[in-house]
């Protein structure tokens, strides 16, 4: 077994070791993003967190909706020998799912050529030849409606179980795409794979149990190392306008109106199934800059009131919050794997944050538009010296706590009070340079110094200045939360501002908001993040 960092374990991880990594996917993800600008899936995901983990190969795929176990290579090795096992069929694999339907039969085998018609599959003439085992295995724990069926597929058809069962009379728990009742999800897992191992020759089988929930949290997050994240993101979990994270011993509940009766159950649910203390409630307000702070902030509906101020850990790190300090409660959960990204000095596959080091020199970050300093904490902890810009001076206070919660000393690093825009110039005039740039900017800001700032009007000119401070090699991460600005045009604005300055581009790599905030046709994305290494 692969000895990983224990700071890095990821609960959906069943195997690895020098040639293989196995996983038990979550249902919700796809096994890669279906698009360059779509949310990441599982192996996107995988490839770029690690860097051993940079070769990762796809040898096999299941549906978004399907769960459970996958088997990556690690080594050319790996790669080949598995590709011809899964080619000549050499592969077992077993599911299970559920149904709600009759069966008549306990077992049988159903054989047909499946072809694609539209959004869909089916069986007729023109397809390819597809096999599957069932075996009615019991009635689902609990429930006196749903089987729970065995399925094992002898070739490895795109929905071949799904067309066969719903063709067969039982349509899957969930799979309305081929006349599955609805459910949360669709109730199909992949709970087996055997096959022989690469290297070594000897029968190696990986299994995962079956749980029909729809949690795509769960096998992604450790909550031993990070205890703040979203649990219910809008539309994308069935809850449109409604947003629910967990925060450490807390849940903060969001929507523009109150809680309805339906929301306030679930809540109730998620308060016990996380063992949280209380639960807050807060009024997205589209006005919030005309909102006094007492009104903006959220209110307790359920359980314990929280502290003035209490913690929560991500990554490891630890960070203070408070639900009375207005709109913001001190963290944005979106930003978790770019702090991340900070903290491990790893940002993508074959992408060090850092690309060279002089060894008697610190290396440096420029936080810009800081809030409560979180990307300054990840870096400070990864070995660099943090300079904290921002126009408040009661979150950069935040922020020092912050430091010091983390064994930090403050002091050690810079805090500056003031515009961005007037500092970036400021700092340039000095000679100033970073080796680490960080634009994460409201969407809509306005000071003295530098007046309206609009992110889709102004981020180009914003980039400009940030260059200006960009040691050559250096690296620029570049963020915007506009919903409503193409993450396309996001990316060739920044391209543009950095080619008008000269300074070429030697790598970058896009990164979309996390897993727990998942991207739909329903909940489209609004998080957009250009990471790029200027010359």
């Amino acid at each position: 077994m692969f000895p990983p960092d224990s700071s890095l374990v990821i609960p959906c991880i069943l195997h690895e070791d020098e040639h293989l990594l196995v996983v038990n996917k979550p249902p919700g993800v796809n096994t890669h993003a279906p698009s360059p600008y779509a949310g990441e899936g599982i192996y996107d995901w995988l490839r770029h967190r690690e860097p051993r983990w940079a070769s990762l190969a796809i040898i096999h795929r299941l549906d978004k909706e399907t769960s459970g176990v996958m088997v990556f290579g690690k080594t050319p090795l790996a790669n080949r020998s598995l590709t011809e096992q899964f080619t000549a069929r050499e592969v077992r694999k077993r599911y299970f799912l559920l149904t709600d339907r009759p069966i008549k039969r306990n077992e049988f085998t159903v054989k047909s050529d499946i072809r694609r018609t539209g959004d869909k599959y089916t069986s007729g003439p023109g397809g390819e030849g597809a096999e599957t085992h069932f075996k009615v295995v019991d009635q689902e724990s609990g429930s006196e409606k749903h089987l729970l069926v065995q399925a094992e597929p002898h070739t490895g058809r795109t929905h071949q179980i799904r067309v066969h069962a719903a063709e067969s009379g039982f349509p899957i728990l969930g799979d309305t795409l081929y006349g599955g009742t609805s459910a949360t999800r669709v109730c199909l897992h992949a709970a087996e794979l055997q096959f022989m191992h690469p290297a070594t020759g000897k029968e190696c089988a990986f299994s995962a149990k079956a749980d029909f929930s729809a949690d795509r949290r769960g096998p992604l997050i450790e909550e031993s190392e990070t205890n703040a994240f979203r649990l219910i993101h809008g539309a994308s979990d069935g809850w449109p306008g409604w947003y629910v994270e967990r925060l450490g011993d807390f849940l903060l509940s969001q929507s523009e109106q109150l809680l309805t009766p339906t929301q306030q159950s679930e809540l109730a649910a998620l308060l016990r199934a996380h063992a949280a203390r209380g639960a807050y409630h807060k009024l997205l307000n589209r006005q919030v800059r005309k909102t006094a702070s007492a009104d903006a902030s959220p209110t307790l509906v359920a359980g314990i009131a929280a502290p003035e101020r209490f913690e929560i850990r991500e990554n490891g790190v630890r960070y203070e919050l408070s639900f009375s300090e207005g709109y913001s409660v001190g963290l944005f959960l979106d930003q978790r794997d770019n702090r991340r990204r900070c903290l491990t000095q790893h940002i993508a596959a074959s992408f060090p944050l850092l690309a060279s080091q002089t060894p008697d020199l610190r290396p440096e970050l420029l936080n810009c538009f800081a809030y409560t300093c979180g990307f300054s904490v990840c870096a400070a902890l990864g070995g660099m010296r943090a300079t904290s810009l921002d126009l408040s001076k009661k979150y950069l206070e935040w922020g020092k706590r912050n430091f010091a919660l983390n064994g930090l000393d403050p002091k050690e690093h810079d805090f500056i009070y003031g515009d961005t825009f007037d500092w970036l110039r400021r700092l340039a005039k000095k000679g100033r340079v970073f080796d680490v740039v960080v634009l994460d900017p409201p969407t809509f800001s306005q000071s003295k110094e530098s007046g309206v700032f609009r992110a889709a009007k102004d981020y180009g000119e914003l980039v400009k200045a940030a260059l200006g401070v960009l040691r050559p090699n250096g690296v620029l991460l570049a963020s915007t939360n506009a919903a409503d600005w193409p993450p396309e045009a996001f990316v060739d604005e920044v391209r543009s501002a950095a080619r008008l300055l000269g300074r070429r581009i030697q790598h970058e790599h896009f990164v979309p908001q996390p897993m727990d905030f998942p991207i739909t046709r329903d909940e489209p994305g609004y998080l957009k993040t250009l990471w790029l290494r200027a010359g």
